[in-house]
């Protein structure tokens, strides 16, 4: 089935998420549980405020349970998880384990193909299944959206499933992220905005042309929508004078240079910006992955131990290698070593043309570090636009 949900602006295909399919599903099994009437289509509103229309497939009811499927359209992204068919299964009952997620009288649990944390530094606990926030937020919403219109108010167990995902899984990052038997319920906006290498750094360089079209000078760079939540609400700054750059930070470098600007401030999750202390400017996994060799060798520059340095090594994401590094009380010092060594490759690929700075942050720590001049940088940027 191919929709047509809408196009970017380069004409490729958008689609929408695995979190999108879930949430339809969960919606329309439950309309079909608790009304007693099959239905072939159901819609669903997404975060991003595009709203869905979704052929229902797979359908199952008995006196128990109403079952259905949707079918994942990846539109022009190439997307391992296109064409599966993301299951949900709705009773009138409430799920009582301790892996299951909760919210009132629902609970949502994951399936045969949905992957399960194994290991802890992601945003579940180890053992529930890899359905991320936003997405879980999507399903309850979609289905107490039914259980008011239907009136109901009693308990309901959700599960998803994705039979698929197994195998679809081997060929993700997700054995890697110590995510296992499945494959993610992902999405923050419900949608897929696909988009050519060409067209990912086309956008860079027209967002930071737009910033110094308007006068200013200076700008801060993320890489996606994590960094402008940090941006935006730990450090409350102006999202009007932000560029993201996906994992594209040498090009993000050079169209500085390209537009004259005289200062970029680089804002990061520490998962991608650690792997600039290794010189690394294209932070996509598929490209380079030196987390835990960064991490590992300031550990030891700093005093760990070799034992330590091992257990860094074996460490799935960065989460879990922080940890270790803060039992061991030298967290500081690493951190400070390693913004060193990113303040010396930003610096030597910006070539002394411009100012460049980057602050590394995690969920759990807030700031982890910052390169000597980000405070300076940053002070500036902000009067810049105070004076507009």
């Amino acid at each position: 089935m191919v929709y047509e949900i809408g196009r970017t602006k380069s004409g490729l295909r958008m689609g929408f998420t695995t979190g999108s399919c879930a949430a339809a599903a969960a919606k329309a099994a439950t309309y079909m549980l608790l009304s007693g009437e099959t239905i072939q289509q159901v819609k669903l509103m997404t975060p991003k405020g595009i709203e869905l229309y979704l052929d229902v497939e797979k359908i199952r009811r008995t006196e128990k349970f109403a079952e259905c499927a949707i079918r994942k359209y990846s539109g022009d992204d190439p997307d391992v998880t296109n064409g599966l068919l993301v299951f949900a299964r709705v009773k009138k009952e409430r799920q009582t384990t301790d892996t299951a997620f909760y919210e009132g009288n629902l609970s949502l649990e994951g399936g045969v193909g949905v992957g399960r944390i194994t290991h802890p530094g992601l945003e579940q606990k180890v053992g529930q299944a890899a359905i991320n926030q936003i997405p879980r937020k999507m399903i309850f919403d979609a289905v107490q959206e039914i259980c008011l219109q239907k009136k109901y108010q009693g308990e309901l167990s959700v599960e998803i499933s994705i039979p698929e995902g197994v195998d679809a899984a081997k060929k993700t990052f997700n054995p890697r992220l110590g995510i296992r038997g499945g494959i993610s319920v992902l999405g923050t906006s419900g949608i897929v905005e696909p988009m050519s290498e060409k067209a990912l750094t086309d956008t860079i360089y027209l967002e930071m042309k737009m910033i110094r079209s308007s006068g200013y000078e200076r700008c801060y760079i993320v890489p996606g929508n994590y960094g402008m939540d940090f941006l935006t609400e730990q450090l409350e700054l102006d999202a009007e004078l932000t560029v993201k750059c996906s994992n594209y930070v040498g090009e993000a470098i050079e169209d500085a240079r390209l537009l004259g600007m005289k200062g970029i401030l680089l804002i990061g999750h520490v998962g991608k910006w650690v792997k600039l202390a290794a010189g690394v400017m294209n932070t996509h996994s598929r490209q380079a992955d030196c987390r835990m060799e960064v991490l590992a060798v300031h550990a030891a520059m700093q005093g760990a131990d070799r034992e330590s340095v091992c257990r860094i090594m074996q460490c799935l994401n960065t989460t879990e290698a922080l940890k270790i590094i803060r039992q061991l009380g030298i967290l500081e010092p690493v951190m400070a070593s390693v913004m060193d060594r990113i303040d010396f490759y930003l610096s030597g690929r910006a070539g002394g043309e411009f100012e460049i700075g980057a602050i590394m942050f995690s969920n759990e720590d807030g700031i982890l570090g910052k390169t000597p001049n980000a405070e300076q940088l940053l002070e500036r940027i902000q009067n810049e636009r105070k004076q507009k």
